[in-house]
């Protein structure tokens, strides 16, 4: 089973200089200031990544964009950990991130394939999307951003067309079993952001791909900071 990943920032040290300095955080508890450091951090973690990767890499720009901070964005981010243990459970082929306060899940060939120039779903691609279908009905909170990709061969125009049939194609499918089609938004890409070289075949497998950016849509948000006392 692959490992989760979680970005953070290296200089952690740092923060928790910072905070633990200041004289308004001797009167928190622990869970508090960890989520104000936290959001400090996920608040820098973001402009360093959107500076640093070619493209903003569109799914973590997303993620990354929605940031909450505080106490509300620490809650958010709990159960952004448990729904990413829940899908790499589902689903072990999948590349599972969690960026700041959402996730960004990567589906290659391996999950989500589709015959060449096609944009309709395999029968192993519609199993691997039924793993995932329980784990998105749990938590109905959220909103899904599908980005389709292709590899580099060919026009890119057609390319781009590609990868918007391909998203649609994952959503219509999602929305065939019963989720809400309200939560998703669907954006073709084409062959940008490349995760890999395109000048082998094994790479250009790895680049032909659906991305999810899930992050926490406006009653999740609203719920935190009831929790969180806002």
């Amino acid at each position: 089973m692959k490992k989760i990943t979680i970005y953070f920032l290296v200089s952690a040290f740092a923060f928790s200089t910072v905070f633990t300095s200041c004289e308004a955080t001797k009167n928190t508890n622990k869970t508090q200031r960890g989520a104000a450091i936290g959001a400090v951090a996920g608040a820098i973690l973001g402009g360093v990544i959107g500076n640093n990767i070619k493209g903003g890499n569109t799914a973590m720009g997303a993620v990354l964009g929605g940031v909450i901070g505080g106490v509300a964005g620490g809650v958010i981010g709990n159960k952004m950990d448990k729904q990413a243990r829940e899908i790499q459970t589902a689903l072990p082929g999948a590349q599972v991130e969690r960026v700041g306060e959402g996730i960004r899940l990567v589906l290659g060939e391996n999950a989500v394939r589709f015959d060449t120039s096609k944009s309709t779903l395999t029968a192993a691609a519609k199993a691997n999307l039924d793993k995932l279908v329980p784990v998105f009905q749990s938590y109905a909170d959220t909103d899904i951003v599908i980005y389709g990709y292709t590899d580099s061969t060919g026009k890119v125009e057609y390319n781009q067309t590609l990868s918007e049939q391909r998203a649609a194609s994952v959503k219509t499918y999602l929305a065939s079993k019963g989720l809400n089609t309200a939560r998703f938004t669907t954006t073709g890409l084409g062959i940008a952001d490349p995760i890999a070289t395109n000048d082998t075949p094994e790479g250009r497998t790895q680049n032909r791909r659906v991305e999810f950016a899930i992050t926490a849509n406006a009653k999740m948000v609203e719920d935190a900071k009831k929790q969180a006392g806002n």
